[in-house]
């Protein structure tokens, strides 16, 4: 029997528009087959890192997953920090790029700076250069989510920009489309995410992600956790 883990590694900046998180997939050669998911984030406020708990619950309810998260590291000096008022950095382990090739898949979440992703979790990706060169990133699958300032402020861009990093790792985009179902149509409240992947609105800081939106990130994580697991167990 193949049993698939995710580990989830998340950079979670919170309720700053244009910080990035994400999420990757691993695999360890062990005496059965065991395929990792890493979800990798940058969170300075929270947004974030509170999809990223429900997208690892998500894919932790497949059977034979295992969900870790990561963060990326911070590039703000504490100075620049306590100017922002950001409260510190939660216990969740810094990743590497060399830890990258030991994901069977990703799930990248970040907040949104001008409509991107914003520039730690940006100057994360800028330095996998090792892993693009020897394209060890290829073939494996990879989600986005993601959170803005407004509802003009990139639930679409955001991802759709990102995708080029995607592109280049030779990565597979998985996008949840409108498997949410009704969720997906929902035009009596204020909702975050797009067919893109999950998402929330920050605000000013003061909103926090809504009921509807922490079930669309469950269903992104158990949605990505199932592909990677039936992509695995094809190859």
């Amino acid at each position: 029997m193949m049993w698939t883990h995710l580990l989830y590694c998340l950079n979670i900046l919170y309720g700053i528009p244009g910080y990035d998180e994400a999420l990757d997939f691993s695999t360890h050669n062990l005496s059965h087959k065991i395929s990792y998911n890493f979800y990798r984030y940058y969170s300075m406020y929270g947004h974030v890192e509170k999809l990223a708990e429900e997208i690892k619950k998500g894919a932790s309810s497949v059977e034979g997953v295992e969900a870790l998260l990561w963060q990326v590291p911070e590039i703000l000096p504490e100075e620049v920090l306590g100017k922002m008022s950001a409260p510190p950095k939660s216990d969740v382990p810094i990743i590497t790029p060399n830890e990258l090739a030991e994901a069977d898949g990703f799930v990248f979440g970040f907040p949104t700076r001008f409509g991107m992703m914003a520039a730690q979790f940006k100057a994360f990706l800028d330095s996998t250069g090792g892993q693009w060169k020897t394209q060890q990133l290829a073939g494996k699958p990879a989600g986005i989510f993601f959170s803005t300032g407004s509802q003009g402020g990139g639930q679409e861009t955001t991802a759709l920009t990102a995708i080029t990093q995607l592109v280049h790792h030779g990565m597979i985009f998985v996008p949840i489309g409108y498997t949410f179902g009704a969720g997906m149509f929902e035009m009596n409240e204020v909702k975050g995410g797009s067919p893109y992947g999950a998402g929330t609105f920050a605000g000013d800081g003061s909103r926090q992600p809504t009921k509807l939106e922490l079930e669309q990130a469950f269903h992104q994580g158990k949605h990505i956790a199932a592909i990677t697991k039936k992509l695995k167990g094809a190859a």
